[in-house]
């Protein structure tokens, strides 16, 4: 179209250049007296008259100058640049009055001004530009999306800078496995979810220890239902490092041990939800301050004296006094003893047998039985069955109220407390003692050692019966037991 404007039109001239420069070849006649010959014969009218060189031709009198008409001494020149095959080109053609230049610059000009972006490009470049603008088509005709071209140009510009050498194509397919198969799902509802998928772990299987502590499984059930109703009407994809800072935030009251307890759980719970696609794999609310574990309050080691020992067992009824020689004597757990069966007790001779399914960390030990450990359960010899049956709740029912008759006052773990630090009294070994424990050396050495004299501990571990009745009347024999 621009080639076009630069055919011959009768006119007195017509020539490309490259880098012309007109004002300098009319010698200064841009600025000659209006009324010279030139502009007497060539302007032909008052209005062309008041022409002034070098006239510059813009499209509707606005914007950049497209055009120029120059005077010269024999007529007109009308120049003007123009790119062809991707290369700016200079073309000029001459005429013999300006209102002949005048017509043919106005048309160059809304050429130029209707082909701005056509003439600016190569052959390649136009190819590309059509081919693109198919592709944006086919995209519009898919989805029913318009995307102008520059707007798509701009687009894939930013996003390139922004993934630094990783392709769009590449950065499409994580985002794919990632955001965009995250389902929105109801925090209250994956709660519920979460909690139901893991009742089985709390579940005895053919008399099987669970996988899981029914009491654990409780408490996680009651957090995570309280960490749903701090958010209601809130998805699992709507929380933010926010929403957690608030609500571990809330817990300032409880030890350290408790919050960082809660924090465990809801990690556990967020992590599950990134598995079933609730909460993208990218999600950083890990990142969150709230999530920061705190260092454990480190409670002073506090445990019962030899006197008070002696108290319990000799004032306790026949089914608990068991309980209570195994604690103070063979440091076992509470919840150790819950689980042990008298099998257990006599299956290896002088020792107590803590199986995997019995131990805390289902780690198997061996327990001796010291000399006034074994006088405490003789009268037990025949006993089948569990050593304590009747649950968790009845035994720390029956514990509270003897300590409340005898006036003990209640010291948290204080049984076991009690036979690790005279152990380690009396025998001044730390792993020995570690191994009697179910506990590392390390954790022997940093809480128990030097709690207690070795005379404190020969009291503990002389807490011999004075009498024993009855038992036989409470506990349930069965003869042919294992012995």
């Amino acid at each position: 179209m621009v080639e076009r404007a630069a055919v011959n039109r009768d006119v007195v001239g017509s020539s490309p250049t490259s880098g012309a420069n007109f004002p300098n070849e009319n010698g200064g006649l841009a600025n000659s007296p209006k009324h010279s010959p030139n502009n007497a014969n060539g302007l032909g009218g008052e209005q062309e008259q008041n022409v002034k060189f070098p006239k510059r031709l813009r499209h509707n009198g606005r914007g950049k100058a497209l055009a120029t008409i120059y005077q010269r001494p024999d007529g007109f020149r009308l120049y003007w640049r123009a790119r062809v095959d991707g290369k700016p080109r200079s073309w000029f053609k001459d005429f013999p009055t300006y209102s002949a230049a005048k017509r043919e610059g106005d048309k160059v000009v809304s050429d130029l001004a209707k082909s701005k972006a056509e003439a600016l490009l190569s052959q390649g470049q136009a190819r590309d530009a059509l081919a693109a603008l198919d592709v944006l088509r086919g995209f519009y005709e898919a989805n029913g999306q318009q995307v102008n071209l520059r707007s798509a140009a701009a687009q894939f510009a930013e996003a390139a800078r922004k993934l630094r050498g990783m392709t769009l194509g590449e950065a499409v397919e994580q985002y794919v496995r990632t955001v965009a198969v995250v389902k929105r799902k109801d925090l209250a509802e994956a709660v519920a979810e979460f909690v139901e998928g893991r009742k089985h772990l709390a579940e005895s299987k053919d008399g099987k220890r669970p996988k899981h502590s029914p009491v654990y499984e409780a408490h996680v059930k009651r957090w995570l239902e309280k960490f749903a109703a701090a958010f209601p009407a809130h998805a699992v994809s709507d929380l933010a490092k926010e929403h957690l800072n608030l609500y571990f935030g809330a817990f300032g009251g409880l030890s350290a041990k408790s919050r960082n307890d809660r924090r465990v759980t809801v990690k556990m719970f967020l992590r599950w939800c990134s598995q079933q696609d609730y909460l993208m794999a990218t999600h950083r609310l890990f990142e969150a301050t709230g999530f920061k574990a705190e260092d454990n309050d480190v409670a002073e080691i506090d445990f019962y004296r030899a006197k008070e020992l002696q108290s319990m067992l000799d004032n306790a009824d026949e089914s608990l006094r068991p309980v209570i020689a195994l604690g103070g004597l063979a440091g076992l757990r509470r919840e150790e003893i819950l689980r042990l069966g008298w099998a257990d007790v006599w299956r290896v001779k002088g020792k107590v047998e803590i199986g995997q399914h019995i131990a805390k960390g289902r780690k198997r030990r061996l327990v001796s039985v010291c000399p006034v450990l074994a006088a405490w359960l003789r009268p037990y010899r025949n006993a089948s069955g569990q050593v304590w049956p009747e649950g968790a709740g009845a035994l720390e029912k029956s514990y509270a109220k003897l300590r409340a008759d005898l006036k003990i006052p209640a010291r948290r773990n204080g049984l076991r407390h009690g036979f690790v630090t005279f152990h380690m009294a009396m025998h001044c070994d730390e792993n020995l003692c570690a191994a009697e424990a179910g506990n590392s050396p390390q954790m022997i050495h940093q809480h128990y050692k030097g709690l207690a004299t070795k005379k404190e501990a020969v009291a503990w571990f002389a807490t011999k019966p004075k009498r024993i009745a009855g038992a036989a009347n409470v506990i349930p024999f069965r003869k042919g037991a294992a012995q």
